[in-house]
């Protein structure tokens, strides 16, 4: 399928590995100006490499300087995918304020300072694609990890409600809220349990999905491909009808229709 994103641009954040990284390869492949973004130098220079990327900028959107330095170089883009994410198991009473605080910034505070000022130019252009990668933790919060969740939510009312004011317009925000997936950081936490347990990764997949997400309907860990399938297409021409949307590829995990 011609996705028609031919002679777009795209930044996607968080972009040197993981759901990221898969999402700007799919993007390179449908012929998007894509650019990629990381921390350091060194992963923005490999994932562009991996990816077809076609540009690429080493900036901490966790904080307002490293917005403003993409910003900077990049004023412009016809699509935008908010990616950029952290994760951490911890027990409530042990995440302190100072958690919190770097959740929201990291998972929450990026994606509004980016789309905060991408969406002005989309509207008086008539297109654009604002895409949230939220996840199922913002429906089902995780006991393990409360605050994770809480920005995940946040993500939702955010999209949802940037989205009312592109009404009549050409457009779209959405987010998009993937399942367990074998990204970069849950890949490396899988092997280091198998390694602690003596067993193998596949034993680890196999417990995780019959004691912590039992409700899966596919019993597995998606690929970060997967979810980029569905990005891909969210940010193309070819959904112009969807918009406000919350999108899941989460395998069956959420049980509710709605």
């Amino acid at each position: 399928m011609d996705l028609q994103l031919n002679g777009k641009t795209a930044l996607v954040t968080g972009s040197t590995a993981g759901i990221g990284l898969a999402i700007a390869q799919a993007l390179a492949k449908e012929g998007a100006a894509v650019i990629v973004n990381g921390r350091t130098e060194e992963r923005v220079r490999a994932a562009m490499k991996t990816s077809g990327a076609a540009h690429g900028i080493a900036a901490d959107l966790a904080t307002e300087a490293g917005a403003q330095k993409l910003i900077a170089e990049f004023g412009q883009v016809d699509i935008l995918v908010n990616n950029l994410g952290i994760f951490e198991p911890k027990p409530f009473a042990e995440i302190t304020d100072d958690d919190w605080r770097r959740f929201f910034e990291v998972n929450v505070l990026s994606g509004v300072r980016l789309s905060r000022h991408y969406i002005g130019a989309m509207k008086e252009r008539n297109w654009g694609r604002i895409v949230f990668i939220s996840s199922e933790s913002a429906l089902q919060i995780p006991p393990e990890m409360i605050h994770y969740g809480m920005t995940k939510t946040a993500q939702l009312a955010i999209s949802r409600g940037l989205a009312e004011t592109t009404a009549g317009t050409g457009v779209t925000v959405n987010a998009v809220l993937p399942g367990p997936t074998a990204s970069e950081g849950v890949t490396e936490f899988v092997q280091q349990l198998a390694k602690g347990q003596g067993t193998d990764v596949a034993a680890v997949e196999r417990e995780f999905f019959r004691d912590v997400r039992p409700s899966s309907l596919i019993k597995r860990f998606a690929t970060p491909a997967e979810v980029a399938a569905l990005v891909a297409f969210v940010c193309s021409p070819l959904a112009a009808a969807i918009n406000g949307a919350a999108l899941r590829v989460d395998g069956g995990v959420v049980r509710s229709i709605a």
